[in-house]
């Protein structure tokens, strides 16, 4: 029994040890390092020895458990990730990416497991969590709510930054915000307080003492919430904040919901002693798959756009034929239609609009609000991509008409509803080989790679 006893007590105290686990880029020259100690667990960075991030929280508060503290170590692994694959305008064709994944497993001190995966290639750092599905006190646990992330991002002491402020929801015109169009502020203090006080939109860009870093997260659908960074706290850095309670005009949870075994989206950090790394990368796009096959060969294009010189009053018929004769000219492939069409050119005349676009090599792109409670802004059509079957009805008319894309505007935030309604809608389009524009909008994230139909947030 008192051999028992000592295994067991020898083998908490090998669990609760202070040991850095530690995964380095494919050339060797950013490392980062990994410690559990009393239970908390953080990360930090070096690229060529230098600090670029310094200790940092990790975890997540959930319905499961409390996987900020109390945690033990119980195995590490480290693996290869080497995958190529091609692109339709974005940055880069044909992408090559090389990096080593990190996969620690935790328990709490309930027995609950929990996991975070680290991917490290040779500017980029991408993190996630996992939570598998698993038993505790006779309780089955097979879905989790995200309550809280303490992910963190602590870089050096005189670190500069270019961030966009967050604002709160259901401000700006007929309450069409938060919608990622406030101002940059360039080469301030990291010390600031956010100009709304709700902190930071992505992607954020810091100038440290020994270089550069990028921070956003790509793998977010209708998978989970868009997040943001909180302000900036003293030796904590910048937090990871979900939506305001108050976006999507307060309907639907500020905090997101996954299933089990799941995973959170990726948080991802591109370094370098310059601008150049920050630049060239593809890291959004490197930890995505798409999540459909596309329907056709879609073929974005350049169009031209009456809105931008007549703004609402160049939305009519003979405006219309004006810049499609412009776009045939230019040898534009499509001609933007903008809002209040459905009143001011009607349905039939629009089908007529397109017929003769075709006739002159020109397809016709179509505005939407994307409508629903979450917006009081009047450009119609309304009521025509907030629902299934609202969707169903109007993209097998546009189709049959010969549209090849729609332009979707006034977005109601970045919780879990939206970014579902953002996927559904992209889903619902490609069924009908429509390509989609969204405006008024989040970031997207990943988006290029994981919808074949998306075109531009």
């Amino acid at each position: 029994m008192k051999k028992l006893l000592l295994s067991i007590l020898l083998a908490s105290s090998a669990l609760c040890r202070a040991d850095d686990v530690r995964v380095s880029s494919p050339d060797g020259n950013l490392v980062v390092t990994v410690k559990c100690q009393n239970g908390v667990v953080s990360y930090s960075a070096t690229l060529f020895d230098k600090p670029v991030i310094e200790h940092s929280a990790l975890g997540l508060k959930t319905s499961v458990g409390n996987f900020t503290q109390s945690l033990l170590l119980l195995d590490h692994e480290t693996t290869a990730i080497h995958e190529k694959y091609r692109m339709r305008g974005t940055k880069a064709s044909e992408n090559d990416y090389q990096a080593n994944r990190l996969t620690l497993n935790f328990q709490d001190r309930d027995g609950l497991g929990f996991g975070i995966i680290f991917q490290v290639s040779n500017y980029d750092i991408a993190f996630r969590y996992a939570i598998p599905r698993q038993k505790y006190s006779g309780k089955s646990f097979k879905r989790a709510l995200i309550y809280h992330e303490a992910s963190a991002f602590n870089f050096p002491e005189g670190t500069k930054v270019f961030l966009s402020p967050q604002i709160g929801p259901e401000t700006g015109w007929e309450q069409t915000k938060p919608s990622y169009e406030e101002v940059y502020s360039a080469d301030e203090p990291m010390n600031g307080q956010s100009q709304y006080d709700h902190g930071y939109v992505f992607p954020a860009l810091f100038h440290l003492p020994n270089g550069w870093a990028l921070v956003s997260e790509t793998g977010v659908g209708g998978n989970y919430c868009g997040s943001h960074l909180a302000d900036y706290v003293k030796g904590r850095g910048y937090t990871i904040a979900y939506p305001d309670k108050g976006e999507n005009s307060g309907f639907g949870s500020e905090f997101p919901a996954i299933p089990l075994p799941g995973e959170t989206p990726w948080r991802t950090i591109t370094v370098g002693g310059g601008l150049q790394p920050i630049l060239e990368t593809t890291i959004s796009y490197d930890l995505v798959k798409p999540r459909f096959e596309a329907s056709t060969d879609y073929k974005p294009g350049r169009y031209t756009w009456s809105w931008l010189i007549g703004q609402d009053n160049s939305i009519n018929y003979e405006d219309q034929v004006r810049f499609i004769d412009l776009a045939s000219a230019m040898g534009f492939e499509y001609c933007l239609v903008d809002n209040w069409w459905d009143q001011r050119i009607g349905r039939e005349q629009l089908g007529e609009l397109s017929k003769y676009a075709q006739q002159k090599g020109v397809s016709l792109l179509v505005w939407y609000n994307s409508n629903g409670f979450w917006n009081d802004a009047p450009q119609t059509p309304r009521n025509c991509m907030n629902t299934a079957i609202a969707r169903e009805k109007e993209m097998k008319w546009l189709q049959s008409i010969g549209v090849k894309g729609i332009k979707v505007d006034f977005f109601g935030g970045d919780k879990q509803e939206t970014m579902q309604l953002y996927e559904d809608i992209l889903s619902d389009a490609n069924r009908y080989g429509l390509q989609v524009v969204f405006h008024g909008c989040t970031v997207p994230r990943g988006w290029e790679r994981m919808y074949p139909n998306f075109v531009a947030s």
